[in-house]
C-alpha cells in the first residue's frame, strides 16, 4: 500500500497529555551527555535535583505522538525512515517538572520523486496544562526514503541557511556515550532501529544508529557551553538538518559562526569519520 497524500496530510492526532518528573528531566540531560564531567558545576543543575532546571531542548521529547508512521494505514515504509530536519522555537522556559499537552498536525507532505522519497513535516505545539501557556513549537521533518512518487504534494517550507564558507569562529568537541541510544530511547522514541542490530541491518546500516534528536541535543549542549553560560533561558530557537547518521560512541565536533542579532550558524561533524552529521544549523541566542 503506497503512501496516500490525503490520508497522511489529514492524519488525526489525539492530544498527548504528559506529566514529567524531576527524574525524567535528569534522564533527558544524562542521555544527551550532560554530566559527562561530574565535577563541572555548570552542568550539575541539569542532572542534580538540588537546583534542577530543564535542558532547553527537552520539549522535543514531550507530548510526542508516538511512532504513528508504523500504522499500515499511513502507507509509509517505516523501516526506511530517517529524521530529516528539526526546528524548535522556545516561547517560555520549561519547568523542572510539570504537566504538558502536545497538539500535532501534519503541516507538509512533500513528494521528492519516485526514486527520491518523500518528506513529512509534523508540527507540534506544547502547552502547559496549568495555564495553557505555549511553551514551544516543534517541527519535525521525516525523510521517507522509500515513499516518493505518489504524484501530489505540498511546496516545501523555506530552506534552512547554509553555514558560512569561512573557518568557524568557535568549535566545541563533545563525546557521545556508547550507550547513548539505549538511554535516549527511554525519553520517547522506541524505534528499534536505534537498539536492534537486525533492524539496523534491514534498514541498510551496519549497526544501530543514534537518534537524530540525541545528536541534536548534544549540539544544543555545545551551543549552551559556548554562548549561553549554561543558562537555558538564553536559547530562543534551534533549527538544523540531519545530514548523516551518528553512531553511539562517536565524538561530535560542533563548528559555530556568530552572525548579527544573536544568530549563530552551526554544523556538527562526527570526528572519527570526518563527516558532517548536522548541517544548515541556525540558533538564536538571547542576550
Amino acid at each position: 500500500m503506497p503512501l496516500d497524500y490525503a490520508v497522511v496530510k489529514n492524519w488525526q492526532f489525539a492530544d498527548v497529555t504528559q506529566e514529567y518528573t524531576e527524574k525524567d528531566t535528569i534522564l533527558y540531560a544524562l542521555s544527551i551527555g550532560l554530566g559527562h564531567d561530574p565535577l563541572d558545576e555548570r552542568q550539575l543543575p541539569f542532572v542534580y535535583e538540588a537546583r534542577l532546571q530543564a535542558f532547553p531542548t527537552m520539549p522535543v521529547v514531550l507530548g510526542f505522538p508516538g511512532f504513528w508512521m508504523q500504522d499500515p494505514d499511513a502507507g509509509i515504509t517505516w523501516v526506511k525512515l530517517v529524521h530529516g530536519e528539526q526546528r524548535l522555537t522556545l516561547h517560555k522556559p520549561l519547568a523542572k517538572a510539570g504537566k504538558v499537552v502536545g497538539r500535532c498536525r501534519v503541516s507538509h507532505v512533500i513528494d521528492k520523486g519516485a526514486e527520491k522519497g518523500a518528506l513529512v513535516i509534523v508540527e507540534r505545539k506544547l502547552f502547559d496544562t496549568h495555564d495553557q501557556a505555549l511553551l514551544a513549537t516543534i517541527e519535525q521533518t521525516t525523510f521517507c526514503r522509500a515513499d516518493g512518487g505518489f504524484g501530489a504534494g505540498d511546496s516545501p517550507p523555506e530552506a534552512l541557511p547554509k553555514v558560512p564558507s569561512a573557518p568557524p569562529d568557535f568549535t566545541c568537541t563533545l563525546s557521545i556515550l556508547p550507550q547513548a541510544a539505549l538511554l535516549y530511547r527511554l525519553n520517547a522514541d522506541l524505534n528499534p532501529l536505534h537498539v536492534d542490530p537486525k533492524v539496523a541491518l534491514q534498514a541498510g546500516y551496519p549497526k544501530p544508529i543514534l537518534h537524530g534528536l540525541c545528536t541534536y541535543g548534544v549540539a544544543a549542549h555545545a551551543l549552551l557551553n559556548t554562548f549561553c553560560e549554561y543558562k537555558p533561558e538564553r536559547l530562543a530557537y534551534l533549527h538544523t538538518r540531519f545530514s548523516s547518521p551518528v553512531f553511539p560512541g562517536e565524538t561530535l565536533v560542533c563548528e559555530m559562526w556568530r552572525a548579527d542579532s544573536g544568530k549563530i550558524h552551526f554544523q556538527a561533524k562526527a570526528l572519527e569519520r570526518n563527516i558532517v552529521v548536522l548541517g544548515n544549523g541556525v540558533a538564536g541566542i538571547k542576550v
